[in-house]
């Protein structure tokens, strides 16, 4: 008689085939203690009985294989591989299951196979673990070569899912809506394997009208539900199914089969012994090509049903279809992610278990959305309830208490001074590389906006600013900046808005007969006063009133003009050598005149024949041939978009596959000089029998020149005050905003901010640069947000097909700015060459690729660009989850107006509008606070207006 191992408080169901001799069953309930599993092999020539020591013949029976586990207190365990008296042992792991469902499992490998058996863990993509057994009957003859002929390989991965957040993601809601207003819910079924579950709740499917999908094959849907995997077998034997674990096992004579689920969801809780699964419930997404909508079907089983390890007391069945082509936030992971997080509450299933009509489930369905919304109100209230509804109220005495600020900003700065000159030169974590091509950016950053600006000061103010003030003030200003700034990663510049403001000024001067060396200077030293006194009493605390999206408003203001002013600069040159092409054969017209005043030749007949515009006049006069008209102007709009197109490309190119990686990040950074360089030597000397458009060089006979202050009257100098006020407001703005997003949360700068003591050292520097008549100074966008994207180092991660980069960390130091700004102090000695060599196209296709990589990352433009996106590309970013998609079009609508009025006034023909437009920057926040949350609710926009 076969040996038994003692049993105390035997439960269970196990039936165990023994060859030659009968076996024993014992009838199971679920146990707070699951043993070791035994796996039976049942000889072709054997009989099985009811019990222990009774035997019937079955011999009709097909040859299978049951599965099932000991369950019980146990007081001996078999070894992991035995024979005892004909019965074949083979442990293959334990679980040990808690009486609230959950179930803790623990793998141990076995001993040496007796037989072809499979055991293998699947892991769905989606936090759900089956552990499944195939064991597979082998003749008694068979070599090793037979035992290894139906090995299949099977990939295995895990993924875990966040609980759905009811109080913030509003698909949450509206997936349950969805379920509720065309509910498929099974009550009592009573189906036992996985499979006839699965059938039954297609067949709902079918048979309901308003669930119907006529081009949808319900057989199809039911195998790509499982992922099926045959393998040819030699052997003779019967043709064997077995559906008693939820899988089948096919055992042919020629093909094996074996079926498992292809993606699910299941409840988990990390513990410290292990991982506790939540047995109750299975959610099974799958993704057809042939439905119209998305489905959910609720199947509550009559009993708890056993298929398979994890799964060992199966009530409820949730079934999730979804077209492949959906909105992120649609999709069949995504809505059984919904359902699931609602399951993952026992106390829910047992009410759930407790219903018995089809409305009572959907209240109880209801209720629990009502409890998740409620209990994660609960938190954020606690932890971010200053942030739902506001930013928190500034009070009197902060803005009194005189210089706090900036002493407050030295003590946080002043103890990490020296590490701004020690990171990444001495240590282990030596940036050296890094630096060095920042340093080259930076230079080239600097450089050629000082040139570009410099020249339409130049041509403003009839070269009372030239390019040499303006690479002299941006030389001496940067310096200083980068020595005792608070955050030396801000790059200071003159900036288009400043570039307006000098043409105002001028304007204003030509009409009332004033000095405009002496009104300039009054004009920025009134600034510099309303600086230092926004500083002394804490001015820079109103920046808190400034939210994310308003910040990009003002940014993508700035990227916009920049893309003026480049089309403004290529449309001249469109209109003086395209459109009025005869006025440059004129100017050909009278050189070639000049250089043959002797010979009596018709000029006529010349310039409308195709010779003349490659006649070389070398042997008469000694000058090369030069060439006007057309083809200046299409070779300056080739020059502004291959600077561009290079610039752009190399950027991009550290996401290419091509080449090493770190010479993919030197042509990152490197990317603009790269551009420029290549482009100014294609129209400089490629093309060098075309005239291109240059910019003027006219040397200074003294560059440090006192204004004449005192030659103006009290009038003047307090009409002065009045633009000095105003052009403060422009200063004390895009300073903190570029502080701002400078020193934003996703940066990951570790050594604090200095708002108050740079506005300071930004009023006291323009304080000289007023007096000596060089052109002013502020922060700089997009060039100080691209200076940090220098120095950091990324990471690219993968979310639902999207890319995202995220920084891990900055080298924070002052060195790339010294650097840089002392070599634009050397430049002027490339003046005039070769920096003339610098075709004024390139300039432009400068200011076009700083505005294109200027809006990598603003969601203003993120959120623009989703009007013209099918909703399969939705990326999945916070506000998609969070805000429903009507509410995100009615934000960014708002935006965009808000947008168009400031462009309206700093972008008019009118002077005078151009010198208000920093007050418009100003009432953006009421705007903000009192109007928006009147058309949008209070908590969408806080999510809009979320760092990530």
């Amino acid at each position: 008689m076969s040996q038994q191992y003692p049993l105390k408080e035997v439960k269970g169901d196990a039936v165990c085939f023994v060859p030659g001799s009968p076996i024993f069953s014992v009838l199971m309930e679920p146990a707070s203690f699951c043993y070791p599993r035994l796996t039976f092999l049942r000889s072709p020539y054997g009989q099985f009985g009811a019990s222990a020591g009774s035997s019937q013949d079955l011999a009709p029976w097909p040859q299978r294989l049951v599965t099932q586990r000991w369950t019980g207190p146990v007081d001996e365990s078999p070894p992991a591989a035995m024979s005892r008296n004909g019965y074949f042992f083979e442990e293959s792991g334990y679980l040990k299951c808690d009486t609230d469902d959950g179930c803790e499992a623990k793998e141990e490998t076995g001993g040496e196979e007796l037989f072809d058996a499979v055991n293998s863990s699947i892991v769905s993509g989606d936090s759900i673990r089956f552990f499944v057994n195939v064991n597979l009957e082998v003749p008694p003859n068979a070599t090793a070569e037979n035992e290894s002929a139906g090995c299949v390989l099977l990939h295995t991965s895990r993924k875990y899912l966040k609980l759905k957040n009811f109080e913030e993601e509003v698909r949450a809601h509206r997936d349950l809506d969805g379920f509720l207003a065309r509910a498929s819910i099974i009550l009592d079924e009573t189906a036992t394997s996985l499979d006839d579950v699965l059938r039954e709740m297609l067949k709902h499917f079918a048979e309901d009208p308003e669930n119907m999908e006529p081009s949808c094959n319900f057989e199809k849907i039911m195998s790509t539900l499982f992922t099926d995997s045959g393998t040819p077998r030699e052997g003779n034997g019967t043709h064997d199914v077995s559906e008693s674990t939820g899988m089948n096992t096919q055992t042919c004579t020629s093909h094996l089969k074996f079926h498992l689920l292809s993606d699910t969801i299941q409840g988990v809780t990390a513990t410290v012994t292990g991982v506790q699964y939540q047995q109750s419930w299975l959610c099974i997404i799958c993704t057809i090509k042939s439905l119209q909508r998305r489905h959910v079907c609720i199947s509550r089983l009559e009993r708890p049903q056993n298929w398979g390890e994890n799964s060992c007391e199966v009530r409820f069945v949730i079934l999730v279809l979804a077209p492949p082509k959906m909105k992120s936030t649609k999709t069949a992971t995504e809505v059984g992610r919904t359902f699931a997080t609602m399951f993952s509450d026992i106390t829910f299933r047992q009410k759930l278990l407790e219903t018995k009509t089809e409305e009572e489930f959907k209240e109880a369905l209801v209720h629990q959305r009502h409890l998740l919304t409620v209990v994660n109100q609960r938190p954020s209230a606690m932890s971010d309830g200053h942030k739902s509804h506001g930013p928190k109220p500034l009070k009197l005495h902060e803005f009194l208490n005189v210089g706090k600020g900036i002493s407050d900003d030295i003590a946080r700065r002043f103890p990490v001074y020296a590490l701004d000159f020690t990171d990444g030169v001495t240590g282990n974590n030596k940036a050296i590389g890094k630096y060095i091509t920042t340093m080259i950016f930076l230079y080239f950053a600097c450089l050629l906006p000082s040139i570009a600006f410099g020249s339409l000061n130049d041509e403003n103010t009839r070269g009372v600013i030239d390019v040499q003030k303006t690479i002299v003030g941006q030389c001496i200003g940067g310096l200083l900046y980068a020595l005792f700034s608070g955050q030396p990663l801000v790059v200071l510049l003159t900036t288009a808005p400043l570039a307006l403001y000098i043409n105002v000024i001028r304007g204003i001067c030509d009409d009332y007969n004033l000095d405009f060396s002496a009104f300039y200077a009054w004009i920025g030293l009134w600034n510099s006063f309303f600086l230092v006194m926004y500083s002394l009493f804490n001015f820079s605390l109103l920046m808190k009133l400034f939210k994310r999206s308003t910040e990009e408003i003002i940014a993508l203001f700035i990227s916009i003009t920049f893309v003026l002013d480049a089309f403004k600069g290529i449309i001249k040159v469109f209109k003086k050598y395209y459109y009025h092409g005869r006025t440059g054969d004129s100017y050909l017209e009278k050189a070639r005149t000049d250089a043959i005043p002797s010979l009596g030749i018709n000029i006529t007949f010349l310039m409308n024949s195709s010779v003349s515009r490659s006649m070389s006049l070398e042997n008469q006069t000694g000058t090369h041939d030069v060439h006007y008209g057309r083809e200046t102007a299409v070779l300056s709009l080739m020059l502004m978009l291959g600077t561009l197109w290079l610039g752009h490309t190399l950027y991009q190119f550290k996401k290419s596959p091509y080449l090493h990686a770190r010479v993919r990040e030197i042509l990152s950074d490197c990317a603009l000089p790269i551009s420029v360089l290549t482009f100014s030597v294609v129209g400089s000397y490629i093309f060098k029998e075309i005239e291109m458009s240059k910019f003027n060089y006219n040397p200074s006979e003294s560059l440090f020149v006192l204004a004449p202050v005192q030659s103006l009257s009290i009038g003047s100098v307090m009409s002065a005050m009045g633009l000095g006020f105003l052009l403060s407001m422009l200063f004390f703005i895009e300073q903190n905003i570029v502080a701002s997003l400078t020193n934003a949360p996703e940066n990951r700068l570790v050594k604090g901010t200095a708002y108050h003591w740079d506005l300071l050292l930004v009023a006291l520097i323009n304080t000289g640069l007023s007096i000596f008549g060089l052109p002013w100074i502020h922060a700089a966008f997009p060039h100080s947000p691209m200076h940090v994207r220098a120095l950091a180092y990324v990471e690219e991660r993968v979310e639902n097909g999207h890319i995202y980069e995220t920084i891990v960390s900055v080298k924070e130091t002052r060195l790339t700015s010294l650097v840089a700004n002392f070599l634009v102090g050397l430049s002027l000695l490339l003046l005039p060459f070769p920096l003339q060599w610098i075709p004024k196209p390139v300039l432009y296709g400068l200011f076009l690729y700083i505005a294109l990589t200027s809006i990598d990352g603003n969601q203003l433009f993120e959120r623009v660009a989703l009007l013209l996106k099918e909703q399969t590309a939705y990326p999945p970013t916070h506000y998609i989850r969070r805000v429903p998609q009507r509410k995100i079009h009615y934000f960014t609508g708002l935006q965009v107006l808000q947008l168009l009025i400031l462009c309206g006034f700093g972008m008019s023909p009118l002077p005078y509008m151009k010198m208000i437009f920093p007050l418009i920057m100003i009432g953006m926040i009421p705007i903000r606070y009192n109007l928006l949350p009147r058309i949008i609710e209070a908590k969408y926009l806080d999510a809009m207006d979320a760092e990530h």
